[in-house]
């Protein structure tokens, strides 16, 4: 199988509405708001573990720049974990000392998550 690519978030249906209006070459566009949850409740990350073609929650990395509000949540199902640094909260939490408990790998751009993508497919083969 190939990678399958969702983008989730804390927005309303009309983001979501507007996302998917868009034709992104994901595989998904959901909201809390479609999904009536909000990050960081551990129900938004088990929507998205129902919403993926697996349901091995280490198969699937979660990319997001809040350790309380992403990558917390997103471990807590399972799930592995990428910080982004980037916009307002990646700066606050880059420096943070539980950082390195809850984010499997560290990226300042999405353009590297790619090979980190590759070399765990190939990992797992």
């Amino acid at each position: 199988m190939d990678v399958w690519l969702g983008v989730v978030g804390n927005q309303t249906v009309r983001a979501g509405g507007l996302l998917r209006g868009l034709d992104l070459p994901v595989d998904l566009i959901a909201t809390s708001d479609d999904w009536g949850v909000q990050k960081p409740d551990i129900g938004f990350f088990r929507r998205l573990i129902e919403s993926a073609p697996t349901s091995n929650p280490s198969r699937i990395i979660y990319v997001g720049d809040r350790i309380d509000n992403d990558l917390m949540p997103a471990r807590a199902v399972g799930l592995r974990t990428i910080f982004i640094q980037r916009g307002p909260w990646g700066w606050i939490f880059r420096e943070s000392p539980d950082l390195d408990e809850v984010a499997d790998w560290r990226v300042i751009s999405l353009n590297e998550i790619p090979e980190i993508v590759a070399r765990e497919r190939s990992r797992s083969s």
